[in-house]
């Protein structure tokens, strides 16, 4: 296996509405600041990863239109995925593996404030059975919820410790959209958005853009004095339908921390990207993390959702502690599908 590192990340401030610019004009200052920081330009680049969604924009292949923030000249070798721009890292991650590159761009990008995100996000469910009745994003996870209080499996209580802790390490965090020094007796007081979820329980619709640099061994020392090593990266898939998993743990990311050696050693930071309350702590759960662990020092999702860059963006901050020496040892999660469906890990080492 070769050694590959992150070794560069930038990212845009995460808004409600980004009313006088596009996507791409959104994407093209956070790539520009990654490789003005790196100091290299796009012939230096082997290969190039983007993450986003067309339903989003509501045009086929409208992904495309992201390379202009890249350059379209000299021509790249290029490729994009229908997710997160985690799992454009981990493309990346493999291409560097297999020797066809040794420096890659990644990056990912959306603005869901141009339509109904919650809407949008029933077009992932069950194409016969479920999107049908176009249950919204919030309703399908606060059924999960539901199930957790019913099951004993946590409190609600615990769900607003989640959700106030992340808001006020989001103080922090020049970039978090959502932030504030908020008591769990507060939320607790507010009224149900969907029952039994409240506003603090649920990330906010965020548009925006991040970007993460790869390289490998030797390249990525002399790009970055301390670079944010990856020594282990999994993702894993459940079910499309819901009623056939278990809703109440997520069984995707305890087999994707197995694999990516997440307890193999001391755990400082974790940077979880799961877009409601509930669903942060059963990752966090299923993570095996310990009192002594950092979680979310940026905020998380529930601070700032950018969908398709907020996973990359985990790995970014995770990657980004790394670098200034705050941590050894941080492991950043990314999701994707209702109730966490399919979860990626990654651990990252100093």
């Amino acid at each position: 296996m070769r050694d590959v590192a992150v070794v560069g990340f930038t990212q845009s401030e995460s808004v409600r509405r980004e009313r006088d610019r596009n996507e791409v004009e959104i994407l093209i200052p956070v790539i520009h600041e990654l490789k003005t920081r790196a100091g290299i330009t796009s012939e230096d680049l082997d290969f190039v990863c983007s993450g986003s969604s067309d339903y989003l924009a509501g045009a086929a292949f409208a992904f495309v239109s992201g390379l202009d923030a890249v350059g379209a000249w000299p021509p790249l070798c290029e490729s994009h995925v229908e997710m997160d721009g985690a799992w454009a890292l981990y493309e990346a991650w493999v291409k560097i593996q297999m020797g066809y590159a040794d420096l890659a761009l990644v990056y990912g990008f959306g603005k869901p404030s141009m339509g109904d995100l919650p809407l949008t996000m029933a077009l992932q469910l069950d194409p016969y059975t479920t999107m049908p009745l176009w249950p919204d994003a919030v309703s399908i996870a606060a059924l999960q919820a539901r199930l957790c209080l019913e099951g004993g499996v946590l409190s609600e209580r615990d769900m607003a410790e989640a959700a106030a802790r992340d808001r006020r390490n989001a103080l922090d965090n020049p970039n978090a959209q959502v932030a504030g020094d908020f008591r769990a007796e507060q939320i607790l007081s507010e009224p149900y958005l969907v029952s039994p979820l409240r506003k603090h329980d649920c990330a906010p619709i965020s548009d925006g853009a991040s970007a993460v640099l790869l390289a490998a061994g030797d390249r990525a020392k002399e790009m970055c004095e301390r670079p944010a090593w990856i020594r282990g990266i999994e993702h894993i898939c459940e079910p499309q339908e819901l009623g056939v998993r278990d809703l109440t743990r997520s069984r995707s990311t305890e087999i994707a921390a197995e694999k990516a050696g997440v307890g193999a050693g001391k755990v400082d930071v974790a940077e979880l990207s799961a877009p409601f309350s509930h669903q942060e702590i059963l990752v966090e759960r299923a993570l095996g993390l310990g009192s002594d662990t950092e979680v979310n020092p940026s905020g998380g999702a529930l601070a700032g959702n950018p969908i398709m860059a907020v996973g990359l963006s985990r790995i970014g901050e995770a990657a980004d502690r790394i670098t200034k020496g705050s941590a050894n040892r941080a492991v950043a999660h990314a999701t994707s599908g209702p109730c966490l469906q399919q979860n990626l890990v990654c651990v990252l080492e100093g």
